[in-house]
């Protein structure tokens, strides 16, 4: 009887892992893991669901610059978590209003960290619809510091920085500014 168990058992095992090969060429499957590719959220490829906010910012002609600086600060992965997530994103003209050279200076390496604390500045972990946005209120930024709401003449600004727009995202809310809002120095 011991025999039997010991010839059997292997030749069953032997059988089980052709049938599986086999059934696998047949349907043209393979048993083959799928690959990391890395890249974090925001390599996730939906196009049937609401985009999150860097895909709200990648589809804006108006915020080629605002995308190019989550890129160079290394933060689109951050943007496209679940959040939920206020942002407050300056258009192209906004950062146009600032020093000549800024730009250009901040999107280098070796500002990476620098570039990364003005962006957070604009961010704030919540969803702060316009409506809630009251004068005088504070908000707390990622970067850690404050913006004070101010609402003057039916519109809201930001630390001075004016919402032009707004556009709800899968993951929060983007208010389009017109202005850079820069954190106070340390």
């Amino acid at each position: 009887m011991k025999s039997i168990i010991r010839y059997s058992l292997p030749a069953l095992c032997l059988l089980v892992l052709v049938s599986c090969s086999k059934e696998n060429s047949e349907s043209g499957k393979s048993q083959e893991q799928p690959q990391n590719l890395g890249g974090g959220q925001s390599t996730v490829v939906d196009d049937v669901s609401q985009k999150d906010i860097v895909k709200v910012a990648v589809g804006s002609k108006d915020h080629t610059t605002l995308v190019a600086a989550i890129k160079a600060a290394d933060l689109v992965n951050s943007l496209a978590n679940a959040g939920p997530f206020t942002v407050f994103a300056p258009t192209n003209d906004a950062f146009s209003k600032l020093p000549a050279g800024t730009v250009d200076n901040l999107l280098k390496p070796e500002n990476k960290e620098k570039l990364a604390d003005i962006l957070q500045h604009h961010v704030t972990v919540s969803v702060f619809t316009d409506d809630m946005l009251t004068d005088n209120k504070v908000l707390s930024m990622v970067d850690g510091n404050n913006v004070k709401v101010t609402v003057k003449d039916g519109s809201i600004f930001i630390d001075g920085a004016k919402i032009i727009g707004s556009v709800r995202a899968s993951n929060g809310i983007v208010h389009v500014v017109d202005a850079v809002i820069l954190p106070q120095a340390k």
